[in-house]
């Protein structure tokens, strides 16, 4: 359930408050980095790269996806034993991780690493692009 949490309202610290509670201070900080990067997203569009402030303001909002995948290949990836020791100590609830959990696991792999490598493109693109001269093309 909190892999699946993770994976899917993550960056909004769903499973941090699923967890720990509304006092959790780092379920806050996953959704105040989405409030912040969504208008820094929206700036970069509409600037087409251009604006500072929509690069600033995208990295928390990057931070905060990124660190929703990883919980939930953490979470998922914990033996069940673990989990119960941590979480339910007190209850006679039993974890039993499934398949869907791997799915998860194997989602949030593949999703986490294709989002930081398309990240990683568009910046290193924009970077070299804006050290070319606009009145200079490249000889061909």
């Amino acid at each position: 359930m909190t892999a699946a949490l993770a994976f899917f309202l993550g960056s909004l610290g769903a499973h941090r408050f699923y967890l720990y509670g509304k006092r959790d201070v780092y379920g806050w900080l996953h959704l105040l980095g989405t409030l912040l990067g969504i208008p820094g997203v929206l700036l970069l569009i509409g600037s087409e790269r251009t604006s500072a402030l929509g690069w600033v303001l995208t990295v928390p909002g990057a931070i905060s996806l990124f660190a929703a995948f990883l919980a939930a290949m953490v979470y998922g990836l914990r033996p069940d034993e673990k989990w119960d020791a941590q979480f339910n100590p007190q209850s006679q609830q039993r974890s039993r991780s499934g398949w869907s959990v791997i799915f998860v696991v194997i989602f949030s792999l593949f999703i986490g690493a294709m989002l930081l490598m398309t990240g990683l493109a568009v910046t290193f693109q924009t970077y070299f692009e804006s050290q070319v001269p606009a009145d200079k093309t490249p000889s061909q």
